[in-house]
């Protein structure tokens, strides 16, 4: 016999002494696998937002700030994302990079693998795309930032792409999470890997986690 009880966010599980028969056993490990594997993901999720919460309530701070320059108001008067990222088990797609920018500076941007002319770079990467995003999306006095005026236009790129069993070459416009949210400030933090469970081919749906 297998229980699950859930008390403030915390789950305990006991198994009993009692054999029994495989059919069972086979569904109870299964059903209780997916659960833990479910709050363990809500649990990082919750991390994340904690992560923006704090972080956004010390760039509202710094913002109030009247000795603040413009050069520096404008810097951190962006939305902000919070990225969790997996370490690189090999799976397809882009991660996380540091960018240096026309003027020199450093950013933190997501690139898929069109985007970079040395595949060795890809190779080298430590994190997978991300796994979730937390996004806050209005200022220090609360209203909404304009997102289109965040967007680097000169992210799109030349994907591979296939049809119909033909090779194509595709212009995509910036993506989501890199090209879209080039100009917003970003953090990274690692999740495990148990949080990411992705559906690349037909196949992945065959994994345990997607049963």
């Amino acid at each position: 016999m297998c229980v699950r009880s859930s008390r403030r966010n915390k789950i305990t599980i006991r198994y009993s002494a009692e054999p029994i028969a495989g059919p069972s056993i086979n569904w109870c490990q299964r059903n209780l696998t997916k659960r833990v594997v479910a709050a363990w993901a809500i649990r990082y999720k919750q991390i994340l937002a904690g992560v923006l919460v704090t972080e956004q309530k010390r760039v509202f701070e710094a913002l109030r700030d009247p000795s603040l320059s413009d050069e520096e108001r404008a810097k951190l008067n962006r939305p902000i994302r919070v990225c969790g990222v997996v370490k690189n088990t090999g799976e397809p797609g882009g991660g996380p990079f540091l960018v240096r920018e026309a003027d020199g500076s450093i950013s933190y941007q997501i690139l898929e693998s069109s985007q970079i002319s040395d595949p060795e770079l890809m190779k080298q990467s430590t994190h997978f795309n991300p796994v979730d995003l937390v996004c806050a999306i209005r200022d220090y006095e609360g209203k909404p930032f304009d997102l289109p005026s965040f967007v680097d236009p000169q992210t799109g790129f030349i994907s591979n792409k296939s049809k119909d069993g033909k090779e194509l070459l595709a212009l995509e416009l910036p993506g989501l999470w890199n090209g879209a949210m080039s100009r917003w400030n970003t953090i990274f933090v690692e999740v495990p890997v148990s949080t990411f469970n992705p559906v690349k081919t037909v196949n992945d749906l065959l994994r345990p986690e997607h049963q």
